[in-house]
């Protein structure tokens, strides 16, 4: 099933012209079909707990290309570590915030209903 919906999200990324990867279609596919009910997690349990036991070895193939791309890499090395550690701590404090909000939000509808 999950192969299913990856294959959908490549067809839209080849038939749509936006610049969005193959991948994003098939999350925001597998989560329409999961919000909606179409598709029930124990129908994909199996198969999404396999891929993120073996989630480290898809990563090699990416690390092998950056390795390979060090001559190209190594002169802007400082500006990706800036850049990298920048976004971090902006995701950390947005997901953060968020979920203050979120919390505050939920703890104020409690109070409203008791």
């Amino acid at each position: 099933m999950i192969l299913a919906i990856s294959f959908v999200g490549e067809l839209l990324h080849a038939l749509l012209p936006l610049p969005v990867p193959a991948s994003i279609y098939g999350i925001l596919i597998l989560f329409a079909l999961l919000y909606f009910k179409v598709i029930r997690i124990p129908q994909i349990r199996q198969a999404s707990m396999f891929l993120i036991e073996i989630m480290p070895i898809l990563f090699l193939p990416a690390a092998v290309g950056l390795m390979d791309s060090w001559h190209l890499i190594s002169s802007t090395l400082l500006q990706y570590i800036v850049i990298t550690i920048l976004a971090m701590v902006i995701v950390m404090a947005a997901g953060g915030l968020f979920t203050q909000f979120i919390m505050k939000k939920v703890t104020r509808k409690e109070t409203c209903h008791e």
